[in-house]
């Protein structure tokens, strides 16, 4: 399939044209290798135009639009992006290779976003503070101008609702560079929000390279607040970037999350949430349970089950619609392949693999899922993120043992508790370095209403919830003498 209907334009002060360079990105899809679409190849002049319209837009039109106001138009674009679900989700799971069923929930969580924060547009309220005898203190909070937003790869709808919606609800207007391997859902959603009536200048959108256009948005110091989803070693990058203009940003970075299980846990209720999280969009998800640790008591059992179910995932394209789908590219691929011909030459077991399924095009993307262990804790596997399927099992002894490897990465992004001694869960909770943890689950169907967020090299700030909607303002306080 071809969404020939996307053109390979920018999106800037309300009209569609053709990018500064003339240029376009062939978009390929990874179940099969061919060419479905293409996106325009943006650079520093079309930041330049886009930065420039929304700030005429948030001086002009959306300062005088009411919370209340733009809460409805950002209703209208979930409801919206429900009414077109099968065409998102057709877009979604072509532009990016994962299983259509990953791709419709995808497209659902993107809409609710959007009725999230058009819910909570009118409920961002200030506070009074007590002060001297004649005054009056109010904290009110503002929204912080033009907000630029660099969207990944991995799931560009689901990024384009978290990081828009959040934004626009407080009263920002935006400038979007999404990722030059997957987008053209946003291109989509991008005309669903002019036709549901978003003004001029509110929302632009210009595609491109990460090294044209992301770096060109980054450094632009006509931008307010920036916010970045990717790898570490590009939100350095992009930090240092916005430093130089004293942009202040939120970067949600990589990830090498732990799924702890003790000896009393339900192994039942683990095992299969276990290996959901690893091959979820073929483990391209920052915060992928990419570790699991396993008290020694129960390592060899739990193996076993464990290595039964990698076994029996299925991969293949994302028609196929099976457990799990190909990665993004051929640069992914052979990314993924080079980690786990390091561990063989190293000697570490492979437990179990998944089977491609004989359908799978040969043009593909495709990686087996793979379970690997005991991993030694200074092994690659064990502190650097594969951004694949591969999953590496590591045996602890104790809670104290337990904690200590799971905080021993430089990042610190989510985990999970698999234990049914409430003290043991909370114990171990309040001592895991992390931005999110689970108890006895991992995940939570997208998680709009939970704050989400990294510590150490998974970067800072919080996305998702309230917190997103406080990130995305300032507090200023007005100090009143009345006498």
């Amino acid at each position: 399939m071809t969404f020939n209907n996307l053109p390979p334009q920018i999106y800037v002060d309300g009209q569609w044209r053709a990018p500064a360079s003339n240029e376009s990105i062939d978009m390929v899809c990874p179940s099969d290798g061919r060419v479905v679409g293409a996106i325009a190849r943006g650079n520093r002049k079309d930041i330049d135009a886009a930065v420039a319209a929304a700030r005429v837009a948030f001086e002009g039109v959306w300062s005088r639009t009411t919370a209340t106001e733009r809460g409805r138009l950002l209703t209208e674009l979930g409801r919206a992006i429900l009414a077109n679900k099968e065409e998102l989700a057709d877009i979604e799971a072509a532009d990016t290779g994962k299983p259509m069923k990953l791709a419709r929930s995808d497209i659902a969580a993107t809409a609710r976003y959007f009725e999230y924060y058009g819910g909570a547009a009118d409920k961002l309220h200030g506070d009074t503070i007590p002060f001297l005898d004649g005054y009056q203190v109010m904290i009110v909070r503002e929204p912080r101008g033009v907000t630029g937003h660099i969207i990944p790869w991995n799931y560009p709808a689901q990024m384009y609702g978290r990081t828009l919606a959040a934004a626009l609800a407080a009263g920002n207007t935006t400038v979007l560079k999404p990722a030059e391997e997957a987008c053209l859902s946003l291109v989509r959603m991008t005309q669903l929000a002019a036709e549901v009536g978003f003004p001029a200048g509110v929302i632009n959108l210009v595609p491109g390279y990460g090294e044209e256009a992301g770096a060109a948005l980054s450094s632009h110091p006509g931008i307010d607040f920036l916010s970045f989803t990717g790898s570490t070693e590009v939100g350095t990058l992009i930090q240092r970037a916005a430093a130089d203009n004293h942009v202040p940003c939120v970067l949600e970075l990589g990830g090498k999350s732990p799924q702890i299980v003790f000896e009393d846990a339900d192994v039942s209720k683990a095992l299969p949430v276990v290996i959901a999280a690893i091959i979820q969009n073929a483990g391209q998800t920052c915060s992928a349970g990419s570790r699991v640790l396993v008290q020694r008591s129960i390592y060899e059992e739990f193996a076993v089950a464990l290595a039964n179910r990698m076994n029996a995932v299925r991969v293949g394209g994302h028609v196929a619609d099976l457990d799990c789908g190909p990665v993004i590219s051929q640069v992914q691929r052979e990314r993924v392949a080079g980690f786990l011909e390091r561990a063989g030459r190293d000697g570490i077991p492979v437990l179990a693999e998944g089977k491609i399924d004989e359908g799978a095009a040969k043009g593909g993307f495709f990686v087996k899922p793979t379970l690997l262990g005991p991993v030694p804790l200074d092994h690659e596997l064990a502190l650097d993120e594969v951004f694949g399927p591969v999953l590496a099992m590591i045996p602890f002894d104790d809670e104290a043992d337990a904690v200590r490897i799971a905080n021993g990465t430089d990042y610190g992004l989510i985990a999970g508790i698999w234990s049914e001694s409430g003290a043991r869960q909370m114990r171990v909770a309040k001592r895991l370095r992390v931005g999110q943890v689970y108890i006895n689950g991992y995940g939570a169907g997208g998680g709009i209403e939970l704050p989400f967020g990294g510590f150490k090299r998974s970067g800072h700030g919080r996305e998702k919830g309230f917190e997103a909607l406080r990130e995305y303002t300032v507090a200023k306080t007005i100090v009143l003498n009345h006498g």
